[in-house]
This record gives C-alpha cells, structure tokens and sequence, in this order.
C-alpha cells in the first residue's frame, strides 16, 4: 500500500508560480511511475504530466507544456510540479498518483494509475 499526500497549492494570481509536493509513503518509491492529474470544477480529471521511476523520462500535457515541470526526489520519496506563468484556466484540485505496472510508455490515463493522493487546491486569479 502505498499513501500519497499532497501539498503546496494555494491562491496565486495570474502570471505566478506555484510548488507543489507530493510525498511518498513506500519505501519502494523508486520503482514507482508517478503522475500529475487536475480536476476543475464540473469538469473531468485531466491529465498533467508524468515521470518515469528514474526520473528520466517525463510527458506532459499539451495545455501546460512549457509552463511546467515534473521532478522526483527518490532519496526523499517526493515528486514535484513546478508550475511557471500559471492562468486561470489551471485552477483545479491537482492530484499525484503512483503507477506500481512496469509498462513501456508512462501512463496518461487516471486509470493506469493505482494509488491516488487527497489532492491539493490550486486557484489562480486573474
């Protein structure tokens, strides 16, 4: 079992920046691919970017591309997101999630994923 707790998210106006942190619980947090998801109100869970275990490869979605950055500290179990220049439209629960399936391509689908955070609010005001 593996237990995720997100943090940093906050009020920030449009243009500013963001960290968030997700801490993990495993002790095999390195094998683990973790991803980024967001929720807005009324809207379906998206998903944001996501890392391989060794932090090699990343993939992020289109509408944050350029804006922000996945990172992952395996010595401190935690995954981060930077988010630069951030816009109202990213305003959502931001949620980390843990991939435990050994695939070829890091996972883009919330349902690849096994284990989920309590999620983090980000709002951002214009």
């Amino acid at each position: 079992q593996v237990q995720l707790v997100e943090s940093g998210g906050g009020l920030v106006q449009a243009g500013g920046s963001l960290r968030l942190s997700c801490a993990a619980s495993a002790p095999t947090f390195s094998s683990y691919d973790m991803g980024w998801f967001r929720q807005a109100p009324g809207k379906e869970r998206e998903f944001v970017a996501a890392i391989s275990l060794n932090g090699v490869n990343t993939h992020y979605a289109d509408s944050v591309k350029g804006r922000f950055t996945i990172s992952r500290d395996n010595a401190k179990n935690t995954v981060y997101l930077q988010m630069n220049n951030l816009k109202p439209e990213d305003t959502a629960v931001y949620y980390c999630a843990a991939d435990s399936t050994i695939k070829l391509r890091l996972a883009i689908r919330d349902l690849e994923y096994d284990y989920w955070g309590q999620g983090t609010q980000v709002t951002v005001s214009s």
